[in-house]
């Protein structure tokens, strides 16, 4: 360690929290940067307050993989060992009670695809280009590509994307749904803040409550997500002064103040 940050926090208002990757060049995914990003991760756990987070790398890369001088170094005996404990991350920050937002401000190839496709949201500049490379290196996507992007994109297109290590344009990507929205170079921060703001501004046990729906009702049937659903609703919503807040600013024409509570 270098004693230097690697990943950055800060908190904005509304609860915001902007993690910006920091290992230039590329923002290559060294050990030590996951390390760093997995605490990060935890203390956006611990913020009761948090509402939204904004992921972003410095300079002009999102990050563009794997550290590969690092990676050649890496015994292979230890290599299982590296990959759980990326996954481990990957799914820590996937599993944030609160919607994460990847502001694609360059290049995301090989495990910088896999962990903006870990983000809830992903808001793309339009020079950034996303891709799983890795076959031209040998490797293959070992942070959750596999997973997550088959059920982003579909298993046919994930197998053509994985299987040629073929690298998408911004605007293909949009196409195809594995980013939410493009715009200007140099204009992806500011969007995914404004999304970020948006979002901390709706009734927070709402959000949260539908993200678990979402996040969880994937892996079930039809059936069990309904329920899944309807159990969240009861839990989360129902109990909440924000809904009284919600309808009664509705009914009295004024922005809702919503709490938490």
């Amino acid at each position: 360690m270098t004693g230097e940050e690697l990943v950055a926090r800060k908190v904005e208002e509304d609860g915001v929290h902007v993690l910006t990757l920091k290992h230039p060049p590329v923002n290559a995914l060294s050990t030590a940067l996951l390390r760093e990003l997995d605490g990060r991760i935890g203390e956006v756990a611990q913020d009761a307050a948090a509402r939204c987070v904004i992921l972003v790398g410095d300079g002009q890369f999102f990050s563009a993989g794997a550290d590969l001088k690092e990676l050649a170094t890496i015994d292979l005996a230890t290599a299982p060992e590296v990959v759980a404990r990326g996954q481990a991350t990957f799914s820590r920050l996937e599993g944030l009670a609160v919607p994460v937002v990847a502001a694609l401000n360059g290049p995301a190839l090989g495990g910088g695809f896999e962990l903006a496709l870990a983000c809830d949201l992903r808001v793309a500049g339009e020079s950034a280009k996303v891709g799983a490379p890795e076959v031209n290196f040998g490797l293959m996507p070992s942070y959750g590509g596999t997973q997550r992007l088959p059920r982003l994109v579909g298993a046919a297109k994930a197998r053509e994307l994985i299987f040629t290590g073929n690298v998408l344009s911004a605007a293909e990507a949009l196409r195809i749904g594995i980013v939410n929205k493009t715009v200007p170079a140099g204009q992806e921060l500011r969007a995914a803040r404004d999304l970020a703001h948006t979002i901390a501004k709706r009734a927070p046990r709402a959000v949260r409550a539908a993200k678990r729906a979402i996040r969880e009702g994937l892996e079930r049937s039809l059936a069990d997500g309904l329920a899944l659903e309807a159990a969240e609703f009861e839990k989360e919503v129902l109990p909440s002064n924000d809904l009284g807040e919600g309808i009664a600013a509705f009914l009295e024409h004024r922005p809702p103040k919503f709490t938490g509570a």
